[in-house]
């Protein structure tokens, strides 16, 4: 079964993190199946979070694009490279299919067989020389054993079509000799007195118990079955290991994490109807043909802290979204069929996450304790912004007292932890909690930032204005601001970009705005900044 996704966005923050974390475990409880993965780098705040509370950091999701992985093709459809080609012939038939790969002991693809490749064998049937098993043999011929001394059979077929004494006189036998004959003692005395790899006796014909004996002494296998000469002649070639006939030439392979798109692709420059699929070590599993691309299975996801499309994984629209859990604004993402979406005017998506585990009846481990606190005093500055709600107030509250934590030290210890941006690269500041929207038909991106130490803004006041204005420019934003957040002093201190300065003014009511002005109070994107530019953009 298919683990469900759950992940904050692209952006990854405390709040995000730790709630696609606890989220994945209710509903694992729950009797679900799902992996919380994060979508970036995670930030400093959050890795003290997660190490505080003995918590691992989730594996990283690249994007949630169909791959050939997904899509229901012929899987585990292969065959092992010593089986023969008559019973490869049988597993094609029974499947369906007209090509299959074929594969070593370990599973590794080595080539493929295709019905006209049988076709070939069969028709030029001027082959003498045979390497399979004893086992294969016997299956190939419906024969009975009567003496085995090898597993595998490696010799130069011949058919004793002559007279006895024409046949003994002219014709050597040798070790590597494969002898079909009837009834023709003399001819299988003198097959077992040269050492003959493999006596096939054929229309069940008798071995005399002294020409037995003898063969027992010089290790001759021997088998017997009721087909003629002639029909065992053509079958044999078919009991031949069908890696003898492998096409491993001209073959296209795809790899079973390509994306969807990029092999409808080179189906449509290859033109072959069939391509082994291969593991990312060369292991086969399977066979797909252009016409399964039809019968797909997407990945499912569940969101967390965000539902618009921008800030969301790559490739979302190619996967089922079955919920979203946030605290935003409602945003840009659709769905083809109802799914649970659970909003709700709080400070941190943590806090709707602690109450759905209320709503199950299911206990709370102390270490998604730890984690749940940690996104609400993350989103909410420690109850300073004006987004806290009782909610998250409870929330903390009986969360603290069942682990015991005093959580306006931790949350002292995680800000630090977090806020410091010495030896950090500006863009990586920048970016390090930023969301943009389209509003109006226009592009607009707001970076937040908090600090417990501004000075470390203000020496670097001209880099960060140079930075934006690159960034803009190069990026066709409209708008393009960093709120830096003072903890201390309960405001943010804004950066902009030049071409944004008259609309901002007219957002916060100002006559002028100087880079690094400080907005007292202004601690929440959501619902002190964005709000303001939406309307401003609207009129």
């Amino acid at each position: 079964m298919n683990n469900i996704y759950i992940f904050g966005h692209k952006k990854p923050d405390t709040d995000s993190v730790c709630g696609a974390i606890s989220l994945s475990y209710l509903k694992n409880q729950l009797g679900f199946h799902t992996e919380p993965r994060v979508l970036g780098n995670i930030n400093n705040e959050t890795k003290f979070a997660l190490n505080y509370f003995h918590v691992d950091i989730p594996k990283y999701l690249n994007d949630v694009k169909l791959q050939v992985k997904d899509i229901h093709y012929s899987k585990k459809c292969f065959i092992e490279a010593n089986t023969s080609i008559y019973d490869s012939y049988l597993f094609m038939g029974e499947n369906k299919i007209s090509t299959l790969p074929i594969v070593d002991a370990h599973k590794k693809y080595i080539g493929t067989l295709s019905m006209k490749d049988i076709a070939h064998k069969l028709v030029n049937c001027e082959e003498e020389k045979i390497l399979t098993s004893y086992k294969n043999i016997i299956s190939s011929l419906h024969g009975e054993s009567l003496l085995e001394f090898d597993e595998e059979i490696r010799g130069d077929l011949l058919i004793a079509a002559y007279r006895s004494t024409t046949f003994i006189e002219n014709i050597k036998i040798s070790d590597s000799t494969i002898l079909i004959v009837g009834d023709r003692h003399s001819i299988i005395e003198y097959a077992i007195q040269n050492h003959a790899k493999l006596i096939i006796l054929t229309g069940n014909a008798e071995i005399h118990e002294e020409h037995l004996q003898l063969a027992k002494e010089n290790k001759v296998n021997i088998i017997k079955t009721n087909l003629n000469s002639l029909l065992v002649s053509k079958k044999l070639a078919l009991a031949n290991y069908v890696e003898t006939i492998a096409n491993n030439r001209n073959i296209t392979c795809v790899d079973e994490n390509m994306q969807v798109s990029d092999f409808i692709e080179l189906a449509n420059r290859t033109k072959f109807s069939n391509y082994p699929v291969l593991s990312k070590n060369g292991e086969c599993r399977g066979i797909l043909r252009l016409a399964d691309i039809h019968d797909k299975k997407k990945k499912q996801v569940i969101l967390v802290d965000h539902n618009e499309l921008s800030q969301s994984v790559d490739g979302l629209d190619e996967a089922d979204i079955v919920e979203i859990i946030d605290h935003h604004k409602l945003g840009t993402i659709g769905t083809s069929i109802p799914i649970n979406f659970r909003n709700m005017p709080v400070g941190s998506s943590n806090t709707i996450i602690y109450k759905l585990y209320q709503e199950s009846l299911v206990p709370i481990p102390d270490s998604i304790a730890g984690l749940i606190i940690s996104g609400i005093l993350s989103d909410t500055l420690l109850f300073k912004s004006p987004t806290t709600t009782d909610f998250d107030k409870e929330a903390v509250l009986a969360l603290s007292k069942q682990i015991h934590l005093d959580y306006e030290k931790y949350a002292s210890l995680m800000f630090e932890a977090g806020f410091s941006i010495e030896g950090r690269e500006i863009d990586d500041v920048f970016y390090t909690d930023f969301k943009d929207f389209i509003i109006d038909q226009k592009k607009v991106g707001v970076s937040q930032v908090s600090t417990m130490n501004i000075q470390e803004f203000h020496d670097k006041i001209d880099d960060f204005e140079d930075m934006i204005e690159n960034i803009a420019k190069n990026n066709d934003y409209y708008i393009l601001t960093m709120f830096v957040t003072d903890v201390k002093r309960n405001g943010s201190h804004i950066y902009f970009n030049t071409q944004a300065k008259d609309l901002l003014c007219k957002c916060f009511d100002l006559k002028d705005l100087t880079q690094g002005q400080f907005f007292e109070g202004v601690v929440s994107r959501k619902k002190q900044i964005i709000p303001r530019i939406v309307e401003t953009l609207e009129k």
